[in-house]
């Protein structure tokens, strides 16, 4: 399945909309550059994250939006980091309170609803603490990751199999209309970072919409071709489901020359 959006064919109200979250994204990046921070930087200060924990502590959570985001990298001996060039990625997601009315989780024989903790499955980790989001809150969807470079550039998409976060597992296309709710305002831990992730979030929304069909696409063949052997949502065989590397700055100046060719 093409993940990519052909741009070009893209509406004029959609590409404006895209062009507005280049902008903003590029802004927060000089915001921070000013006193020689970055995305990153915000989210684990300048010590070495700790391999598999959460940045910040308990997760990033809006009460209002009951969007929620988690900072962290994987032990090197673990899943390997693509190409070597990611230093770590965000996980983002949205919990039931801020899903669009009448959502309810895709069901199969195998349930749709995590009974199994997350990964790592090591003693060594101890549960990681989630942040106080009320009751009947906690059935969250992954809407996507953004793995991020050692210099703070966002560098990939992806969607992952549910074993990977213990979310809940929602068809593409109801998490694909979760999208237009994220949204983090908070002062802490990091202001510029929260307005960062949204402005991703809205500059790629065609190609997370794709990734998102390519996630179910994938977990369905895997379903077909490995029927009665291990349920498809915990298979740890299946760990990244799609995606996409990305390119920020290129994209803006892909949007700039379709919106001139559209003047």
């Amino acid at each position: 399945m093409a993940v990519a959006a052909e741009i070009e064919r893209l509406d004029r109200v959609e590409l404006l909309a895209m062009a507005e979250a280049g902008r903003d994204l590029a802004y927060w990046e000089r915001v921070l550059a000013k006193t020689g921070g970055t995305v990153l930087s915000e989210v684990v200060g300048d010590a070495t994250p700790a391999d598999w924990s959460h940045y910040p502590p308990g997760d990033v959570y809006d009460p209002a939006s009951h969007a929620q985001f988690f900072y962290h990298r994987h032990a090197a001996q673990g899943i390997e980091r693509e190409q070597a060039r990611e230093h770590g990625h965000f996980h983002i997601f949205m919990r039931p309170r801020g899903m669009p009315p009448g959502t309810q989780p895709l069901m199969l024989p195998e349930l749709a609803i995590a009974d199994a903790p997350a990964q790592p499955l090591d003693p060594a980790f101890p549960p990681v603490s989630q942040p106080n989001q009320g009751l009947g809150n906690d059935n969250f969807s992954h809407l996507v990751a953004v793995a991020i470079a050692p210099s703070g550039a966002a560098v990939r998409l992806f969607t992952t199999n549910r074993w990977v976060t213990g979310e809940t597992w929602y068809a593409a296309e109801d998490v694909a209309r979760m999208l237009d709710g994220f949204s983090i305002e908070l002062a802490r831990p990091s202001w510029p970072l929260n307005r960062w992730l949204g402005a991703v979030i809205r500059l790629y929304r065609p190609e997370i919409v794709a990734l998102l069909a390519a996630r179910d696409a994938m977990v369905m063949d895997w379903r077909r071709r490995h029927r009665g052997k291990v349920h498809v949502f915990e298979d740890r065989r299946l760990e990244t489901t799609s995606s996409l590397a990305i390119d920020p700055a290129e994209r803006a100046r892909r949007i700039a020359r379709a919106l001139g060719k559209a003047a």
